[in-house]
C-alpha cells in the first residue's frame, strides 16, 4: 500500500522500544529555507516520466498493485493538506539539529511515485538538515529509474549489480551515507509538513531512541491523501504479522497533551530514523533476510524465513507460540543465525520474557482455554486407543463410535492444541520415522518435537515435519481387520485419509 509520511513522530530507547507521537514544530531557524526550484531547472521531468507511461486499455494495477494512471495525472510537487494537530506549530525545536541521510530503496518503482518521494523531501525540509537523498536501486530493469534522478539537488544513486532484497539494499545506502543520522524511506511516500524536525530533535535528546512518524495514508486508488489516526502504536501477534493497534482507554488518558510521544512495542519498519552509531553498534540490519514486496509465492517464502530467523534469535522459550501460529515453518530452512545469536549475547539484550513482561504485556501467551476437545472421525469410525495389560503405552486404531447422549468415552476423546498436539492425558500422537507407511503411536508429549506435531489441512490431518498425511491401513483378514494409524504421502482422492476434527 502507498503511505503518506504525514504527522511526524516522537521516538523510543533501546533496540526494541520506539516512540510513535503526533508531534509538530515551528521553524525558527534564522537560516531560511532555499528556494528549491531554481535547482530543479536542469532536471528534464517530462522526459524522466514519459518511460514507461500507461498506456490507453492497458490495467493501470498491474506493474505496481495501485493506480498507476492517476499517479501519472498528480504532479511531483503536489501540495497536501496539513494533517497535524493545531498544537504542533506552537512547538520549537533546537537550532543545531543534526543533518541526516535519507536513504530510499526500490525496485522497478513507478518513476512518479518514486519522484514525488523526493520531491517532497526537498520541498518540505529544512536544506541544510538534509546531507544526502542516497537511492539504491535493486537492480531495475532500467538503470535510468535511478541514474537520471542522480541529476537532482543532493541525490545520490547506488545502482546494484545484481538483486539483493530491501534488506541488504538499506544497509549499503547505509553504510556508505555520510551525515550522522539516518531516516530511511518507503520509495512511495510523500512526507508532510514540517515533517523531520520533531524526529531529529528526539534522536539529538537520546541517540539510542528510534524514531517513528505516523504514517497517513496514500489511496492506491484516487491517491488523496488521508489523515492516520494519531491514538496507532505498533503491535504483532504470535505469528509476527505486524499490526497497528489503538491505544487503550487508560494509556489515552494518560496523554495529557496530543503531541507527547508514544511507546510502542514495535515500529513499522519501513519509515523510521536512528542514529547512525547506535544503528551500527546494534548489527544494523539481519543480513540474511530476503525480503521485497511483489510476487507473492516467492515474498511468502522469504517472510516466512525471515520470521523464523526472528524467532530463534529473539523469541527464546517462547518461539514454540510462533511455531504453534505458524506450523508451516517448521522444517523449514532459515540459514545460519549464530552471529546473530552472539550480536544479541554481546549486546547483553534483554530476555523476550523481559520484553513481554516489561514493553508487550498486551501479547498474550495462549491459554490452556484455547485447546479444543472432541473427537477424530473417519465416516462411522472414531480414532480410538486402547491399552492391554502387557503395553507400556496405548496403541492407536479406528473403532466404531461410541458416544451415548452426547457423551464421548474417554478412549475417543482427544485435545487438538495450540501448538498441534494432538492428546490424550499426557500421550501425543507421534511417529518414530518420518517414512510413508510409518505407523503412528502414542508417546509421551514433549515440547518441540516436530514428531508429534499435525495441522489439519482441508479434510486431512497433516504430519507437519513429514508433510504427509494421517492415513489408515487394515491389518489382518476380513473377520477381525484392524485399522491401523499411519502416515503416507498425501492423495485428495483417498477416502482413508479424510478425517473430521468434532471439536469444542
Amino acid at each position: 500500500a502507498l503511505v503518506g509520511l504525514g504527522r511526524t513522530s516522537g521516538a523510543g530507547s533501546g533496540v526494541l522500544w520506539s516512540l510513535l507521537s503526533l508531534t509538530g514544530l515551528t521553524l525558527c531557524a534564522q537560516e531560511s529555507d532555499a528556494d528549491w526550484d531554481d535547482l530543479w531547472d536542469e532536471f528534464e521531468e517530462r522526459r524522466y516520466l514519459s518511460a514507461r507511461r500507461w498506456k490507453g486499455g492497458e490495467d493501470p494495477y498491474r506493474l505496481h498493485a495501485f493506480n498507476q494512471r492517476e499517479s501519472e495525472r498528480i504532479p511531483s510537487d503536489r501540495a497536501v493538506r496539513d494533517t497535524r494537530h493545531h498544537r504542533c506549530t506552537t512547538l520549537h525545536y533546537s537550532q543545531d539539529l543534526p543533518p541526516t541521510s535519507v536513504v530510499i530503496t526500490f525496485h522497478n518503482e513507478a518513476r512518479s511515485t518514486l519522484l514525488r518521494t523526493i520531491r517532497s523531501v526537498l520541498n518540505r525540509t529544512p536544506v541544510h538538515l538534509v546531507h544526502e537523498i542516497i537511492l539504491v536501486d535493486d537492480f531495475s530493469d532500467d538503470p535510468d529509474d535511478c541514474r537520471l534522478l542522480g541529476q537532482l539537488p543532493k541525490v545520490k544513486c547506488l545502482r546494484n549489480g545484481r538483486r539483493e532484497g530491501l534488506i541488504r539494499s538499506r544497509i549499503r545506502g547505509a553504510d556508505v551515507a555520510k551525515a550522522g543520522v539516518l531516516t530511511f524511506l518507503d520509495s512511495h511516500c510523500e512526507v508532510n509538513k514540517d515533517w523531520l524536525l520533531p524526529l531529529l530533535q528526539r534522536i539529538k535528546e537520546d541517540p539510542t531512541r528510534v524514531v517513528s512518524p505516523i504514517i497517513d495514508i496514500i489511496n492506491l486508488d484516487t491517491f488523496a491523501y488521508v489523515a492516520a489516526s494519531s491514538d496507532l502504536r505498533g503491535g504483532f501477534d504470535w505469528s509476527l504479522h505486524f499490526k497497528w493497534e489503538q491505544l487503550s482507554p487508560e494509556q489515552k488518558a494518560k496523554r495529557l497533551d496530543p503531541t507527547e510521544p508514544i511507546k510502542t512495542p514495535i515500529i513499522a519498519g519501513g519509515l523510521f530514523v536512528i542514529d547512525k552509531a547506535w544503528f551500527n553498534h546494534l548489527g544494523k540490519y539481519d543480513s540474511a533476510m530476503d525480503i521485497w514486496g511483489g510476487e507473492n509465492f516467492a515474498c511468502a517464502v522469504a517472510s516466512l524465513r525471515n520470521t523464523k530467523r526472528t524467532a530463534e534469535v529473539w523469541m527464546d522459550e517462547f518461539k514454540q507460540y510462533y511455531y504453534a501460529a505458524r506450523p508451516a515453518a517448521q522444517g523449514r530452512p532459515f540459514g545460519n543465525v549464530q552471529s546473530r545469536v552472539e550480536l544479541r549475547k554481546k549486546l547483553k539484550c534483554h530476555s523476550f520474557k523481559w520484553y513481554l513482561e516489561n514493553v508487550y504485556p498486551e501479547l498474550r501467551i495462549p491459554e490452556e482455554s484455547l485447546y479444543q476437545t472432541g473427537i477424530i472421525r473417519q465416516r462411522q469410525s472414531c480414532l480410538e486407543s486402547h491399552k492391554s495389560e502387557d503395553q507400556e503405552l496405548p496403541i492407536v486404531n479406528l473403532n466404531p463410535c461410541n458416544s451415548s447422549k452426547g457423551t464421548v468415552p474417554k478412549a475417543q476423546e482427544w485435545t487438538y492444541t495450540y501448538n498441534h498436539h494432538v492428546r490424550q492425558q499426557q500421550l501425543c500422537l507421534s511417529v518414530y520415522t518420518l517414512f510413508p507407511g510409518s505407523q503412528v503411536l502414542l508417546s509421551p508429549c514433549k515440547e518441540g518435537d516436530n514428531k508429534q506435531r499435525w495441522g489439519k489441512v482441508g479434510s486431512h490431518i497433516e504430519h507437519i515435519a513429514s508433510r504427509f498425511c494421517l492415513d489408515t491401513e487394515t491389518i489382518g483378514d476380513t473377520n477381525e481387520s484392524i485399522k491401523e494409524l499411519v502416515i503416507n504421502p498425501c492423495e485428495s482422492t483417498a477416502m482413508s485419509q479424510r478425517w473430521d476434527m468434532v471439536m469444542s
